[in-house]
Formats: structure tokens, sequence, C-alpha cells
């Protein structure tokens, strides 16, 4: 398996309004897009081809292929005027994959997961699809039969059982599962799921290795710079004025702090500025405006 498709065109309502500024997997996650510590993931399974579907603010990924160390051409946008949902995405995809497998990777999405190990299960079980699933967590929509490694319901849509396990926004397709996609559609890949589960098709492997967050809202952005050690919290570039207070914080390259600014528990996105009469606590600055003043719980 050499290639995989990032969805890359959801709205990112959750993480507004960071998400006003650049689409969802474009947020800086320790100074690099969420989408290129995707690519880095992808990269150690064996794929050098991607393809990724874009919608809001499509014109901010122009510069995004070098960012991951790759070559422009690696990467294949195919932007979506209007939103054509996971499976309109992936269908919409089907002259680029071709007769090849492909690996899917949810765009809001921080993992360290062994896709190795999810690529080798695909092809050994020689299924249409087979999703990366996780033991723990709150969200847990998928049923999954651990003796036979299959999905036997999707959100209890099935009425068989309830969920056991989470859905990791990761997963294998062979090309013949885009026949189950009717083309031209605005469409979720939840029904062809359900399809496949009745006839007993559904693959799926536990991969409870790795760290997998979900950074789709605020609180597990914050929180992920504070969970995970990816790079020096404060980037090289960025300039911290003499007497400026910066405490547990993420300070992206080019971003200024002020003399005297004081930053707490925060992530200051790249190019930004901070003035030096500003005592910020639990907030991202992401906009262009140079922030002052006190705030707390604040997207500046």
């Amino acid at each position: 398996m050499h290639q995989a498709f990032i969805l890359g065109a959801g709205l990112g309502t959750r993480l507004r309004p960071l998400t006003n500024h650049v689409p969802k997997p474009l947020v800086p996650l320790f100074h690099r897009p969420l989408a290129a510590w995707t690519v880095d993931a992808c990269r150690r399974a064996g794929i050098r081809r991607f393809a990724i579907n874009t919608h809001h603010l499509p014109e901010s990924w122009q510069s995004f292929p070098a960012t991951t160390g790759l070559d422009p051409h690696d990467f294949t946008f195919f932007h979506e005027p209007v939103l054509l949902e996971t499976g309109g995405g992936l269908k919409n995809l089907q002259p680029w994959i071709g007769d090849h497998p492909l690996l899917v990777h949810n765009g809001d999405i921080f993992s360290t997961l062994p896709l190795e190990k999810l690529i080798a299960a695909h092809e050994y079980s020689g299924l249409p699809v087979t999703l990366a699933l996780r033991s723990g967590g709150a969200d847990k929509r998928i049923a999954f039969d651990a003796e036979s490694s299959l999905v036997i319901d999707v959100r209890h849509e099935l009425g068989i059982a309830k969920g056991t396990h989470v859905f990791s926004g990761i997963y294998c397709v062979n090309p013949e599962f885009l026949h189950l996609i009717p083309a031209g559609e605005v469409i979720s890949v939840i029904p062809a799921f359900l399809d496949l589960a009745r006839s007993g098709k559904l693959g799926a492997i536990l991969l409870d290795e790795g760290e997998w967050l979900d950074l789709g809202d605020r609180d597990s952005y914050l929180a992920a710079h504070h969970s995970l050690a990816l790079a020096p919290p404060v980037h090289p570039e960025a300039i911290i004025g003499e007497g400026a207070t910066v405490t547990d914080s993420v300070i992206g390259p080019g971003a200024l702090i002020s003399p005297g600014a004081v930053i707490r528990r925060s992530v200051v996105w790249p190019g930004t500025r901070v003035e030096r009469d500003a005592d910020l606590d639990r907030c991202i600055v992401c906009g262009p405006d140079p922030v002052r003043g006190r705030h707390r719980d604040a997207d500046l």
C-alpha cells in the first residue's frame, strides 16, 4: 500500500474561530500543521502518494507540501465546491485511486498508531475495508467481534449490538469498496460500512498502541500541547521580549512576545503578536491583530 487520502474538507465548526484562519487540518500543532504530522505517520508505514480534499479556504493548502519535506508532486488536491461528505469525497477520488488499495485518515486526528499493523491486517484479510479501532474512549459506536475480527454493527443501526470500541477515523479500503458508494451524491461513508457489516465483510483491528488524539475541539487542542512533546515548546525563531513570562505554553516561529507580557498554559500561533500589557491564561492566539489586555480561556 503506497497511497493515502487525508480528509481535509471539513468546516471545523467545533474549532472556530481557529478555523476562520485556516482549515482544520492546517491548525498548527507544535509549530507544524496537524496534517503534516499525519503525513509523517503515513510515511512511516510506507505511504508515498497523497490525496487531500479541500473546501474551506482551499488556498491555504498551497504552502502545505513544504511543511512535510516531500515533493509537491506527491500531493494531489481535490477541491469540493460543495462538501461531498466522507463517502462522496472518497468516491470523487476513484480515478486517482485506480486499482490499488488506499489508506484513509481523518484530518483532525493526531496519531502514532502502528499503521503498518493496520495495513498488514487489511492485506491478510482480503476484505474490502479494515477499520482501526481503539478500546478506550467515550464515543464507542463500533460493535467489534474480536474472535472473527469483524465489525458486526455501527452506531447500533443494524440492531445487532451496541458499540464496544471507538473508531479511530483511520481505515484501509480496496478499490471495489467504492462501488458501494453512489456517484454524484453528498453522502457519508457509513451506509457503505453498514452494507459490509450486514454481509460479514467489514474488517477491523484493535490498535491500542501509541497516541491517538481527536483534536476537533478547543479543550482537546490545548490538552494536546500539554500531553505531547513533539518539539521544543518555544520555537527558536520566536521572539521573546526581555521580562516576558512564558509558562507551560507553546510559542510558534515568528511569534513576537513583547517585554512584560505574561502567557500561561496557552498556544501562540506562528507569526502572531502579543503586546506588553497582555496577561493570557489558557488562550489561543491565532489572529492577525496584536493581542492586548487580560484574557482567560479566549481565542484571540
